[in-house]
């Protein structure tokens, strides 16, 4: 199939793109015959000889030598076969463009993709080269002005050769294409290309619709960011902060009221608290004079108490209620979460207990797959002969909090502050690996009459070899519906696999974190209200921003009340 570049000073669908960028009548009348070509692939005919996979196809090894080991004949083959790929001409493209993509060095990229095209020496492309090539272009379109035109159109001709070579994308290139696409302020484009991958089968991912999202709010065009939000909600996929903040912007300077309203709340489900930059976007929207003329001088309070009711408290949404310019500004709670500029207190929302009950039923299926089974299992059965307890701690982050070596006696004394905390006569769960209990400075004298105390206690679980302890003390402290005292803020990869909701819902009440002194360990309990967006039965609102890894630092809120109502 041949290619046509774009024509100078536009950049339009050629005929390898065709199926992305061509109406919808179009596309189907295009897919459905492309189907009959090969059912599997929607983009592009596979050529005979494509390198269609991420990774570059070796040279057909030579036959196998039968040698008494077997097994080892077996190993030494597989090794001469990675170390022929990596050796071959297609190999060693990959190691120079994965070294450009790490330096951001499009010019040599683009250099080696030119070699790689030349008759005299031509090297057969794969996936994986493409994907480089276009992160690339779509990288240096969307950060330098100066080169981000020349920069799109050579990825789009990079992505035009590799439709017509019939090497099929994946989503991380057409990602890319839609990057290239917002990048030339063509947020229609973007979005197609989204649409399409969903239509191909290719599941789009958060990171897809951005370029599409982000270029509509940029064009401020608040009807189109809103079809992407649509699509997105359709797909599964789920926005985050940057995407809220982007859609309250727009919709904010827009001055649409209802759409603002909507978005609060749904930051509040998804977001809770937000940074600096979204409080600005929020702050911006209340000092608004849309904001001024939005909303009723009459409601009807049976029906905002019934919302709150329904909603657990914290929100009502019947919509914006009472009239007149806001007073907006930053503000404190107290430790009994009273504002401490307009009075109002905050409520505590509650959980269900049915969700915690589904949530330690979520975390026992992920930690049998990822422990060993018999382990994770061996603990329940053990924590149900000794719990529950009042407070779980995380001995590994409280032992080494401030120290690179691990101190016994620091956990000592945080088991003492929480026991004197929960008035409980039974010690909190100490939960640590195995290695820490039996090996380094465990075997110190003083340290050996700390271990037996919590072990004469029934306090103390030592988590067998090879195991994540995260996943016990997470458990336990669910389970028991304790207290949990660490100040690991459980951002990594095996809490974002968790994926609901609840979590940061349950951490606000019930994690404690910890700072030490020269008197020894002050705890931060959780306070009697949640952080989170609220907003009140008469119709004021609280936004709470994020406080960073700063514990001791004050919370600032957001206060927006009616000026009429102060």
């Amino acid at each position: 199939m041949r290619v046509a570049a774009a024509a100078a000073g536009a950049l339009r669908p050629t005929a390898a793109n065709l199926l992305l960028l061509s109406p919808p009548h179009q596309h189907r009348r295009l897919l459905s015959l492309h189907r009959r070509a090969n059912q599997n692939l929607p983009f592009a005919r596979r050529r005979r000889d494509s390198y269609s996979t991420a990774t570059v196809a070796a040279p057909d090894p030579a036959p196998k030598q039968q040698d008494a080991g077997g097994s080892g004949g077996e190993a030494e083959g597989k090794v001469a076969r990675r170390r022929r790929a990596r050796e071959s001409p297609e190999g060693n493209l990959r190691h120079q463009l994965d070294m450009c993509s790490r330096n951001a060095d499009l010019t040599t990229a683009l250099r080696l993709y030119d070699a790689a095209l030349s008759p005299d020496s031509p090297i057969p492309l794969s996936l994986h080269h493409y994907n480089c090539l276009l992160y690339l272009c779509s990288n240096a379109a969307a950060s330098d002005p100066d080169s981000s035109a020349d920069a799109a159109q050579r990825g789009f001709d990079i992505f035009a050769r590799m439709e017509a070579d019939g090497v099929q994308p994946n989503e991380a290139t057409l990602t890319s294409v839609a990057r290239l696409a917002a990048a030339t302020r063509d947020p229609a484009m973007a979005f197609s290309v989204v649409r399409r991958m969903a239509t191909a089968g290719i599941p789009p991912r958060l990171r897809s619709y951005g370029p599409a999202l982000f270029a509509y709010c940029e064009a401020k065009d608040a009807d189109g960011a809103q079809q992407v939000e649509a699509h997105m909600d359709a797909s599964g996929v789920v926005p985050e902060e940057p995407e809220l903040a982007a859609l309250l912007r727009v919709n904010a300077d827009k001055g649409r009221a209802d759409e603002v309203y909507r978005l609060l709340h749904r930051t509040r489900a998804l977001v809770r608290q937000v940074c600096d930059s979204t409080a600005q976007v929020v702050e911006a929207w209340f000092r608004s004079d849309a904001a001024s003329e939005a909303g009723v001088d009459n409601w009807d309070p049976r029906k905002v108490k019934e919302g709150v009711i329904k909603g657990g408290g914290g929100w009502h949404g019947q919509g914006w209620l009472g009239k007149g310019p806001w007073s907006v500004d930053r503000s404190e709670m107290d430790k009994d979460g009273t504002c401490q500029r307009c009075g109002e207190r905050l409520v505590c929302i509650d959980i269900d207990p049915s969700e915690t009950d589904n949530f330690a039923n979520s975390l026992t299926e992920l930690a049998i797959k990822r422990e060993t089974r018999d382990d994770f299992l061996g603990f329940q059965s053990w924590l149900r002969r000794h719990g529950p307890f009042d407070a779980v701690i995380d001995a590994a982050n409280v032992g080494l909090y401030n120290s690179k070596a691990f101190s016994f006696s620091q956990v000592n004394s945080v088991v003492n502050a929480i026991q004197r905390v929960t008035k409980s006569k039974k010690l909190p769960l100490i939960i640590l690996h195995r290695n820490r209990v039996n090996g380094g400075n465990a075997k110190a004298p003083y340290n050996q009459k700390i271990l037996e105390s919590w072990r004469k206690a029934g306090a103390l679980y030592a988590t067998p070899p090879g195991s994540n302890d995260d996943w016990y003390w997470l458990y336990a402290a669910v389970s028991c519906q304790s207290l949990l005292v660490t100040n690991d803020e459980m951002r990594d990869h095996l809490f974002q696999l968790l994926g609901t909701s609840f979590f940061p819902r349950w951490k606000e009440k019930h994690q404690v974190r910890l700072t030490f002194s020269g008197r020894g360990p002050t705890l931060h309990l959780p306070p009697p209200y949640s952080i989170v967006i609220q907003e009140s039965e008469d119709g004021s609102w609280h936004v709470p921003t994020t406080t960073g890894d700063d514990i001791e630092k004050p919370r600032q809120w957001i206060c927006s009340t009616r000026k009429s109502s102060k």
